[in-house]
């Protein structure tokens, strides 16, 4: 199951978060309050298996990508997020190349990896609780196929103190390459955010679409592939570029419950949870050179995927001129991943949401966010999200809590 370490290429890094670290366990995942291996997932595909097994979800074989296309649709993830990465970083080597790219895919809470050739899908899915849970389906018709759970040696790349923050998470690495893929080297640290220059993202990638007047490690060293083995021929740059973003944002969320839960709410995870406010707004965002361009309709179709205002705003829409989104707070502050956080955390993300968007933080910190943008997303926050006007009460602003 090593393959999953890079197979999925998903990305995160928790940047200055302290390490969860407890001297009688290896891992925080370890610790009786999260108890990782032990614990039953409740997450995307723990409940598509649970559909399977009473026939009320039926998976279709595809002859050429098995069951690929009937999971994407299944749940919910957009052939456009296709992401083609041609590194050798993965069990499988021999089977990627320039000339034989793997394809990942992405919607809000799962992850999916297919390599040409392979026997297994790989999978990884955001469990409210236990963060990145990770799985191989079997490319084999069968009459009910079964998710099989991976677990300590996938662990031992996606739990790391370094890459993930300490907790089982997710990777999205940029490498320099040559011809035939190999690994060269490491681009900054090796981990690509929201927060990584374009000039050191997606190194041992594809990328299709523009990125304006900057340079990128994409297409380095790339070869020719044959079209016709993927869904798409796209590896969208907008798609990268979501990507990237939300997966640091899952392995943030995750810190952040399972330090609540392990320690309750002292410092450590006052300082976790604050984190996790500052990357769902955004802050120390790389700047965009100039306007970025896709080629598969990711960026209208995901536009399309969220909830909207009584002024038709979303958080889901983008900017793609001078930075990712046109409103600076995650969409996934609406994931199962936010919503799954023990309460003290989530809580104290509103609070601290309510502050800087109110005006009553005016700290250099979010100084970016000008007057007119944080009262627009408070204003989509207010309409669309129900439990952060129930936590934050009467501290928001009348007009908001009535007709804005």
């Amino acid at each position: 199951m090593k393959q999953i370490n890079t197979l999925l290429g998903i990305a995160a890094l928790c940047g200055p978060l302290a390490v969860l670290a407890y001297a009688q366990f290896d891992s925080a995942a370890e610790h009786q309050a999260i108890a990782y291996n032990a614990s039953k997932p409740t997450d995307a595909i723990a409940r598509l298996q649970q559909k399977i097994d009473t026939r009320e979800v039926t998976l279709e074989f595809d002859p050429q990508h098995g069951y690929l296309p009937s999971l994407l649709r299944t749940l919910d993830v957009p052939t456009s997020s296709q992401g083609l990465v041609f590194s050798k970083t993965s069990f499988q080597a021999a089977r990627i190349g320039p000339w034989a790219p793997r394809a990942l895919y992405f919607n809000d809470d799962v992850y999916i990896g297919e390599v040409q050739g392979s026997s297994m899908l790989e999978i990884a899915s955001v469990d409210p609780k236990l963060g990145a849970v990770f799985y191989t389906l079997d490319q084999e018709a069968r009459e009910r196929p079964t998710f099989q759970r991976q677990g300590a040696i996938c662990l031992q790349c996606h739990d790391s103190s370094s890459a993930t923050g300490g907790v089982p998470g997710l990777l999205f690495r940029s490498v320099s390459t040559d011809r035939a893929g190999s690994v060269l080297g490491v681009a900054g640290d090796g981990i690509t955010t929201d927060r990584t220059p374009l000039e050191q993202r997606w190194g041992g990638w594809y990328v299709t679409g523009t990125t304006g007047a900057g340079p990128h490690m994409g297409n380095v060293n790339v070869g020719q592939f044959n079209p016709s083995r993927l869904l798409t021929p796209h590896s969208d740059v907008v798609a990268l570029m979501v990507f990237a973003h939300q997966a640091r944002v899952h392995n943030l969320i995750t810190s952040a419950g399972y330090s609540a839960r392990i320690s309750g709410f002292n410092d450590r995870t006052r300082g976790a949870a604050e984190q996790v406010v500052q990357a769902l707004l955004f802050v120390r965002e790389a700047p965009l050179s100039g306007p970025i361009k896709g080629t598969s309709g990711f960026a209208r179709e995901f536009a399309a995927r969220g909830p909207r205002d009584r002024q038709g705003r979303t958080l889901h829409e983008l900017d793609l001129k001078r930075r990712m989104f046109k409103y600076r707070l995650s969409y996934l502050i609406y994931s199962e991943g936010f919503d799954g956080l023990p309460s003290s955390v989530r809580d104290y993300v509103y609070g601290r949401l309510g502050e800087v968007l109110s005006g009553d933080d005016q700290s250099a910190t979010f100084s970016d966010l000008m007057p007119e943008e944080r009262r627009a997303i408070l204003e989509i926050l207010t309409d669309t999200k129900p439990d952060f006007v129930s936590s934050l009460g009467s501290s928001l602003p009348s007009s908001l809590t009535t007709n804005h």
